[in-house]
This record gives structure tokens, C-alpha cells and sequence, in this order.
């Protein structure tokens, strides 16, 4: 058996779109809103936030932290993958998840870091009054805005917190961590995976079929980003109306 370092090649299933280059110029604000269903550690009551302006675009600078129904803390009430090992010939290789449980307080400093992981129907309720949920249209404008889909990735990470080469020179104040996701790995099976390497964020639209939402992904292996559609619990980053 061999082990291995997690890895999103086959769980995300993202495909690559091609999306044009635009430049324009950003900045960094507060602001604070009223919310009526999060707890402290989200944003119950009056509280203020930082923004991110990035084009004609405002968007929150950090995922969101809502504790509502629907959504979980990195490591929340299932085991984290922490690497593989690989069984079988070198032609037919399986990848079989090595996992462990995560102390009730790493579960809440993943919460506090990288925010709440979100199932696509609670994403789309989930932002305040006077914010919403991307579209993929959106996000498309966010990337077309930074440089594009073979740099964005770069130009919106974090300057830290991305494993291997993976931090992001952070020229926009956009500060995108990588905060895991929560999907299947074998039937009906779900874990915790790659916190530390991939970061994704829903969209309100939906496949070709109708029945997985779409979400824009980075990883720590490049600069790019990525587009496509899933059923796993990703991150939220809320735009302004």
C-alpha cells in the first residue's frame, strides 16, 4: 500500500471554461448588516464586515459564516480525508481514503478560518438582505476582471494558507481560502475532503439536467479556475445587490 496526498482530480469534476480577458481596478471597504437567522460566530444581530470592491463589483471579502440549517463546519459530525492508500496493480489503481475525526474546537477554528460549507439549496437562501449568490454570469465578470481563467486563480487566493506553491499574490483583496468541501466518496458515504488545497464557491445556476448546482473551484496546483457542477456542500461568497 501506498500512501498518498488527497487530491481533487476525480471528486470535483469541474470542467475548464474559456472566459475572456478584462482589466479593470478594485477596493476594500466595511459596511454592516442585519441578519435575523446565523449565530455569533456568522453574523447574529448587527455586524460589520469587510467588502471587496473589484470592478463594478462589491462582494464580501471572507465566506460565509451562517450556522443554518443545511451547512457544516469543516469536520462537523463526519471524518476528514487525510491521504490514501493506494491498493491493486500499477495499471488499476484505487484510491482508498484514510480519515480521522476532528476535536470539537479544530471543528470550530475551520468554521472561524474558512467559513460554513453549504448544500446548494441552503446557498441560495443564505445571503442577507441586500446580497445574493452569484450566478455563474457574475462570477464570470469577477474572473474576466482579474486577468482571466489561466491567472485568475493567482490574483484572487490568499497570499497564505494554500498548501505546496499554492498561495495567491491576493492583488485584489478577494483573500479566497481553501476551505475543503463535504461530498461523496463510495454510494452514500460522505467526507470531508482537501481543506488546505481546494476552495469552492456555489453559483444560483444549475446543470444541463437541473439537478446539480454549478460552483467555481481553485486549487492549490495552479492559477487556474475552474467551472462545473456538483451535489457537495461548498463555501458562499455573498455579492452585493
Amino acid at each position: 500500500m501506498n500512501k498518498t496526498k488527497p487530491t481533487n482530480r476525480a471528486r470535483l469534476a469541474l470542467p475548464l471554461q474559456s472566459i475572456l480577458l478584462i482589466l479593470l481596478i478594485g477596493g476594500i471597504g466595511i459596511q454592516t448588516f442585519t441578519s435575523c437567522s446565523s449565530d455569533d460566530d456568522g453574523g447574529g444581530g448587527s455586524n460589520s464586515f469587510e467588502t471587496v470592491t473589484i470592478g463594478d463589483q462589491i462582494w464580501m471579502k471572507h465566506n460565509l459564516n451562517f450556522n443554518v440549517s443545511g451547512s457544516k463546519c469543516y469536520g462537523e459530525g463526519s471524518e476528514v480525508v487525510v491521504g490514501y492508500d493506494e491498493i491493486g496493480p500499477d495499471n488499476m489503481k484505487i484510491e482508498i481514503p484514510i480519515t480521522e475525526p476532528l476535536s470539537p474546537d479544530k471543528v470550530q477554528e475551520n468554521c472561524i478560518k474558512y467559513g460554513r460549507l453549504y448544500d446548494w439549496e441552503t446557498a441560495m437562501e443564505v445571503c442577507p438582505d441586500g446580497w445574493h449568490l452569484p450566478s455563474i454570469a457574475e462570477w464570470q465578470t469577477l474572473v474576466n476582471t482579474v486577468g482571466g481563467v489561466l491567472i485568475a486563480g493567482a490574483k484572487l487566493k490568499a497570499a497564505s494558507g494554500w498548501n505546496g506553491d499554492g498561495n495567491g499574490t491576493d492583488d485584489y483583496g478577494f483573500s479566497a481560502l481553501p476551505g475543503g468541501y463535504y461530498g461523496s466518496h463510495v454510494g452514500d458515504i460522505r467526507l470531508f475532503f482537501d481543506v488546505g488545497d481546494t476552495g469552492a464557491w456555489w453559483s444560483t445556476d444549475v446543470n444541463a439536467d437541473g439537478d446539480h448546482g454549478r460552483a467555481l473551484a481553485m486549487s492549490y496546483e495552479n492559477s487556474r479556475v475552474q467551472i462545473g457542477s456538483s451535489d457537495n456542500y461548498f463555501s458562499v461568497r455573498c455579492l452585493q445587490n
